[in-house]
């Protein structure tokens, strides 16, 4: 039985929010990837191959997140993703002019670089900057004799951005993980400073989501047998602990541990037992799901993307505007988990590109007194897009879209009103179309994911529970049940969330999640108490850890 349509947010989508805290991390990088290869092909004079070049380049965005090794693994995949799209679009544009097939071949591009992002948990920009290269490169005039040259330029500096997206870890080896760890704990802190009363919840879900993403974190990197990253597990521990025990936690300790991980200092060691880490020995002994069973729940997203992103450029064509791949590219840049959030995106990015349109009237005269000056001018806006983005996605939509229209300046100088009047029609017509399509193809699979997220939460329940009623349990298997259960928690509320966002489906059973939840933190709270040595009564900094 299908369910009304649930009313759509209206306040707080254009909300500023507080910026990241390495906000300019990602910002700096950017600048750092896109600079040397553009001046020199300014020097050559030959910015006309920029485009080429600054795909490889904005590669760099990806992964700051991430520690060092996971990094390194995830920005070749980047890279390969991003020039092996290139490699496709400009053998298709080379292939044939007809503007009907290849606005088809780029929305099905668009839909395998968003299941590819999503399946992979990449993180922002996501599939946005993939469609944007290889959906413009399908309309750039090509020969295929050109192509092997333009995806070698791509992939050297495709090479360069690797190499500036890995430099930082000399300095601070362990960046990352500290930041994550950092961040659990505030976010632990400032949940047990509910000690569990008056309204905890939502900030009983960001110190689980934090929880959830520092072990991510450190789990990427695989064994451990580094002592600064057995220090940080033991300090996530504590926020784990925390979270289901916030009332035996010491909030002042927690945001102590944060503070001192911050810079290049030591790490502070808690006292404990290397039992407490006997479960995440375990989890690293479990092989990670393979990427094909990641793609199955996302046929729905990819089904939207895909119609979505063809009828925005077909729209686009019959409006007889130059550049389809522009309502393209906003079609994919709105879907999200669900229809509320992607309606949001959309209020989000017509905002910012409107905006940003008239910013680009004001720089354009500006752009157009030297080639320096445009190369200039787009190096600014890549720093701004970056910076401001992490605060919503309109602020930093407001610096893309005059980068975007700078960029197609860099082969001739163009007519600014006729760029501008484009730009507008195709984000008006990409964002409504995208959005209507994402609401008549449904997902009705959100519902069967709470079903199974409710199952796994039940499961890992009633291990726990047989666990704890053993005389003696395990430490192995208690620690390994109560993050088995931990994990399941989260990942139940995470999909609930998603969920509820969806139109068109069956109704949620929201009083057997709410029941889920209280159970399962309430059988977490019991394997804290009869751990022992978790007791904060005995947990005290120790020693220093050197990174």
């Amino acid at each position: 039985m299908s369910t009304a349509t649930r009313p759509l947010p209206l306040t707080g989508v254009l909300r500023l929010g507080r910026p990241s805290d390495i906000w300019f991390k990602p910002a700096l990088s950017v600048v750092a990837a896109v600079a040397p290869p553009n001046l020199a092909l300014l020097a050559l004079g030959r910015l006309d191959l920029a485009m080429y070049t600054m795909a490889g380049s904005l590669c760099a965005l990806y992964g700051h997140n991430r520690p060092y090794p996971a990094r390194a693994r995830a920005l070749f995949r980047v890279v390969l993703g991003m020039v092996g799209g290139l490699a496709v679009a400009l053998v298709a544009a080379s292939l044939t002019t007809d503007a009907v097939v290849l606005v088809t071949v780029g929305a099905l591009m668009a839909a395998v670089q968003k299941v590819l992002c999503d399946a992979s948990r990449i993180g922002p920009p996501g599939n946005v900057v993939l469609t944007f290269i290889s959906s413009a490169s399908l309309f750039a005039p090509q020969t295929l004799g050109q192509v092997p040259g333009h995806v070698g330029l791509a992939l050297a500096a495709g090479a360069w951005a690797w190499l500036v997206g890995m430099a930082p870890g000399l300095l601070r080896p362990h960046g990352p993980e500290r930041r994550a760890t950092a961040h659990a704990l505030n976010a632990a802190a400032a949940y047990a400073e509910t000690r569990g009363t008056g309204d905890p919840h939502a900030k009983a879900r960001a110190a689980g989501a934090a929880v959830q993403a520092a072990w991510q974190s450190l789990l990427a990197t695989g064994a451990r047998t580094d002592r600064t990253r057995r220090a940080l597990e033991h300090l996530v521990v504590r926020a784990e602990v925390a979270l289901a025990a916030p009332a035996d936690a010491d909030p002042e300790r927690l945001r102590g541990w944060a503070r001192d991980l911050r810079g290049t200092g030591r790490v502070p060691r808690v006292a404990g037992a290397d039992d407490e880490l006997l479960g995440v020995d375990a989890e690293l002994a479990v092989p990670l799901r393979p990427l094909w069973h990641r793609l199955g729940p996302l046929a729905p997203l990819a089904a939207r993307t895909a119609l979505g992103c063809a009828l925005a450029g077909y729209a686009s064509l019959a409006l007889g505007v130059g550049r389809p791949y522009w309502a393209l590219v906003t079609a994919a840049s709105l879907y999200q988990a669900n229809v509320t959030l992607t309606w949001s995106r959309g209020v989000q990015r017509v905002v910012g590109n409107l905006l940003g349109v008239l910013v680009f009237a004001a720089v354009v005269p500006l752009a157009h007194l030297h080639p320096a000056a445009l190369v200039l001018c787009c190096l600014a806006f890549n720093f701004g897009a970056e910076a401001l983005i992490g605060r919503n996605y309109w602020l930093g939509s407001v610096c893309v879209t005059p980068m975007a229209l700078l960029i197609t300046e860099f082969a001739r100088t163009q007519d600014a009103g006729q760029l501008i009047t484009e730009r507008i029609v195709d984000t008006l017509v990409g964002a409504l179309v995208g959005f209507v399509t994402a609401v008549l193809v449904t997902n009705r699979r959100a519902g069967d994911r709470i079903e199974h997220a409710l199952t796994s939460v039940e499961r890992a329940r009633e291990q726990a529970a047989r666990v704890l009623a053993e005389p003696h349990p395990a430490p192995r298997a208690l620690e390994s049940a109560r993050r088995t259960l931990s994990a399941a928690l989260a990942e139940l509320r995470a999909t609930a969330d998603a969920a509820s966002g969806e139109w068109w489906q069956r109704a949620l059973p929201q009083e057997r999640v709410v029941l889920a939840e209280q159970s399962g933190h309430r059988t977490l709270a019991a394997t804290v108490r009869r751990q022992g040595p978790h007791s904060w009564d005995h947990a005290r900094t120790t020693e220093d850890v050197r990174p």
